[in-house]
């Protein structure tokens, strides 16, 4: 299958970075490129960085990208990307972006089992090197750890029931498939609220992908470090597509943007901390009714900016 994406809140993302011709930019999660593709058109003289943990996503940018000599692609995940970045001797950057969603070709490849849509092996990864797969944490977990992760990373009211349906199924045989596992899921839940709800296994399966690529690890200390890289004005942007990932980006950004984060009683600041980004848009900028209108998969995207003091 051909590695297409739309991009999400495209118009949005290249007005918050405020492109520089000669300026250099990182796109962390570059997936099929629609947003780099148009941050290389509008460069004259800059650079752009781009990196992916997924194969497939890298091959693909890098043929949609053949026409432009000024950009470098690197298999990694982004949480490593400043790291990586310093050892290039890249001291400074103009923009940074992460579009923190799944991509849209690794839903629709039934062979990935990302999907309650298309019924494959429970797979899951974003880095198909990596040994941890859905199979793995669906049959091999304990109960209480997967009902940890459907709790905190699902937010899954219904967590106990359905591991426990998961339990009891995989003592017969293992779950070996995203179909198997979506109608395990569906029996923990009565006809009525199948009904009200819709998609029940939703948030179970994203629980279980985020546990597979540690999606949440470290992901404030991350962009702290990228922050970091970002010369004084230029800006980070950051797309999520549910609520932990976006506390966590709101969170760390205000934390960015404010001088004193002692404890609210404190009544001498012993901190030390001063804000190093001032926030562009205070609330989330999300997609317009037309976006929607030609992606629903925009509805859950939110956008944040920051730009370094």
């Amino acid at each position: 299958m051909q590695f297409k994406h739309i991009p999400v809140l495209l118009n949005e993302v290249l007005e918050g970075l405020d492109i520089k011709p000669s300026g250099t930019y990182v796109d962390c999660t570059i997936g099929g490129g629609g947003h780099s593709l148009e941050i290389l058109k509008r460069l004259k003289g800059g650079f752009l960085y781009g990196f992916d943990r997924d194969q497939n996503a890298l091959d693909a940018s890098s043929e949609r990208f053949k026409a432009f000599d000024n950009k470098m692609l690197i298999k990694d995940n982004y949480k490593n990307a400043a790291s990586r970045l310093r050892d290039l001797g890249v001291s400074g950057v103009d923009g940074i972006l992460l579009d923190l969603g799944i991509s849209s070709p690794q839903i629709d490849q039934a062979e990935r089992g990302f999907s309650i849509l298309h019924d494959g092996p429970l797979d899951m990864r974003m880095d198909q090197t990596q040994i941890l797969t859905a199979k793995e944490v669906v049959n091999e977990y304990s109960a209480e750890s997967l009902v940890k992760i459907l709790y905190e990373y699902g937010e899954e009211p219904n967590a106990r029931q359905i591991v426990n349906k998961i339990i009891s199924a995989r003592k017969i045989k293992p779950i070996e498939t995203t179909f198997e596992l979506k109608e395990i899921i569906e029996s923990a839940f009565p006809k009525k609220i199948m009904f009200k709800r819709g998609n029940v296994s939703q948030q179970t399966f994203q629980a279980i992908r985020i546990e597979v690529n540690g999606e949440l690890d470290g992901l404030g200390e991350c962009f702290k470090d990228l922050v970091g890289l970002l010369k004084p004005g230029g800006r980070i942007a950051i797309i999520s597509f549910h609520s932990l990932e976006d506390r966590i980006v709101k969170t760390t950004l205000k934390d960015l943007a404010t001088d004193c984060i002692c404890p609210p009683k404190t009544p001498v600041c012993i901190c030390g901390h001063r804000a190093s980004v001032k926030l562009v848009n205070r609330k989330p900028i999300v997609a317009s009714e037309e976006e929607l209108a030609l992606n629903n998969r925009s509805r859950s995207a939110k956008l944040r900016v920051a730009e370094r003091l």
